[in-house]
């Protein structure tokens, strides 16, 4: 595997030439410039395994797997959030946040409170217990993106951001940049 640490540019010449060859009229630098973006994507598969595994091994105790996370750290991270917004922030169906929320709610991990303005509204919060399992699978995370900040260096935090921020369907960033400054009380991406 390549170093991607390494800045020194993989020789055209060092591709398979099946693959110099999978876009008739591709140039070699064209060809390279895609098995370099098809890094990208193959690292954002391990990076995620990773990312994602640590916790998983925690959740799975409970019977509970990522969906089960996800719902946990946004209504953690935002009291009193309402299940349509967090529908929107998953971007999944009813259908399939019902059985997760559910199970967290029967469980005890998430309360549901009525809206204090609107009754109808269904409004989420976690539990001690749930806090306590939010906190435990966020600092096996945290360990995690620290250790790989520090390992790519001086001004990672700041490029992993922007990154990550450009990998966000452009309609849903105001939203997710709203919602990340909530917690952060400043801009905490800067957008290009």
């Amino acid at each position: 595997m390549t170093d991607i640490n390494d800045p020194a540019p993989v020789e055209a010449s060092s591709l398979p030439a099946d693959q110099l060859q999978e876009n008739p009229g591709m140039d070699d630098a064209d060809a390279l410039q895609r098995e370099r973006l098809i890094a990208c994507i193959e690292l954002l598969f391990f990076a995620y395994r990773d990312f994602t595994g640590d916790p998983d091994v925690v959740l799975e105790r409970y019977g509970f797997g990522r969906a089960h996370h996800r719902v946990l750290h946004f209504v953690h991270r935002n009291p009193g959030l309402r299940v349509a917004d967090l529908l929107d922030i998953l971007k999944i169906t009813k259908q399939s946040l019902g059985r997760v929320l559910k199970q967290l709610i029967d469980e005890e991990f998430i309360a549901q409170r009525a809206g204090k303005s609107d009754r109808r509204q269904r409004l989420l919060f976690t539990t001690a217990k749930g806090a306590k399992l939010v906190d435990r699978l966020t600092e096996l995370q945290l360990v995690r993106i620290r250790s790989a900040l520090d390992l790519a260096g001086p001004g990672a935090d700041e490029a992993a951001r922007r990154f990550l921020f450009a990998m966000i369907r452009h309609e849903d960033r105001a939203k997710v940049e709203a919602l990340i400054r909530s917690h952060t009380g400043s801009k905490a991406i800067k957008s290009t």
